[in-house]
Parts: C-alpha cells; structure tokens; sequence
C-alpha cells in the first residue's frame, strides 16, 4: 500500500512536472527580485518602451492602451490608498497621527510596492501579446479616447489628493525617519573646557 501512495505522486506526466518545474523557477527567480526595486521597474520601463513602439509602428489597438490606461489607473489608486480608509472604518481613534504629539504609525498601502510593480508589468505583457491578434485591434477614434482617459485621470488624482490632505497622510517614503535629540546648552558644553 505505501508503493501506491509514492508511485501517484512521482507518476505524474512529464509535461505536468516540466510545468510545476517552470512555475517553481519562474517563483524563485520573482521572489529573488523582491528587494531591487530599482532593476525591476527599470525593466518594467523596458516593457513599456517596447509595447508604446509596436503600438506607435502598428497604428492601432489603441481600445487595448485605454484598457490597459484604466487599469493602470485602478492600480495606482490602490497603490496610493491607506489599507484601512478612515472615511470607511471609523475606529475608536485616528488611524494616522494627525498630531506631532501622537503615535507614529506608518503608511500601510492597500496595495503594497511589489504587487503594484508585478500587476503593472503582467498588464503591459499582456497588452503587448493582444496586439499580436487583430480581432483586438477594433478601430476607433484615438484622440476621444485619450482625452476621455485624460480627464479620468484629472478627477481621480483631484479625489484622491483631496482624501490624502483631509486624512493627512502621504503615501511615499521620503527617506528614513530620524531621532533629533535634544539639544545640549551652550553654557553646559562651555564648563567642560575649563
């Protein structure tokens, strides 16, 4: 009997076990990735660059770039949102200090860096693989498109810039917070030359 149970799981197909194979190092090579930030959006602006080109020498799939647009858009909504939006939950206090005299409690994104970067990335490859089929390839005025993504883009930031000053809090980063201790007085630093 215990035969059976070992030979189910070593007798699985070859092409099922070179596809658990592939997952398991497309996973280690995404897991490596995780602290150079830098390298991995460089290489999404890679992807970027070289899907705007098929798009600029094709001249079409313009309804996939303003899906793609409105995606984009949702993301960094996600992105620049606190995990937990006051206006929702009301608690039993203020989630972000609103004071120098309270509690420092970071910034804790809806959606965190990594997933906004690996989302962003995915999204851009699969547009470029849609502009490889021409049933995506719908034709359409491009300049109302854009415009009307324009003008989305305009209201949303306005609301969500609103939402971060009523809130008051900032969704970056700006380096490392540090402790300044008090000052020591002229006089006390004096006496200890004599």
């Amino acid at each position: 009997m215990e035969g059976v149970g070992g030979e189910g799981a070593s007798g699985a197909s070859p092409v099922a076990q070179w596809g658990h194979d592939a997952w398991r190092m497309y996973q280690y090579y995404l897991d490596k990735s995780t602290p150079h930030a830098i390298n991995r959006w460089i290489g999404s602006l890679v992807i970027v660059a070289i899907y705007c080109l098929r798009v600029y020498f094709v001249q079409g799939f313009y309804i996939v770039s303003y899906g793609l647009g409105i995606y984009l858009l949702n993301l960094l909504i996600g992105f620049l949102s606190p995990l937990v939006d006051p206006e929702l939950e009301p608690s039993d206090g203020p989630l972000l200090p609103t004071k120098g005299s309270d509690e420092f409690k970071p910034f804790i994104r809806r959606l965190p860096e990594f997933k906004f970067w690996y989302s962003f990335t995915k999204a851009f490859c699969i547009a470029f693989v849609m502009t490889f089929f021409s049933m995506f390839d719908v034709p359409v005025f491009w300049p109302i498109l854009l415009c009307y993504w324009i003008v989305l883009f305009v209201l949303t930031m306005r609301r969500q810039i609103a939402h971060m000053i009523k809130y008051k809090y900032i969704p970056f980063n700006i380096g490392k917070q540090k402790y300044v201790g008090k000052k020591a007085s002229a006089s006390g630093s004096g006496s200890r030359g004599d």
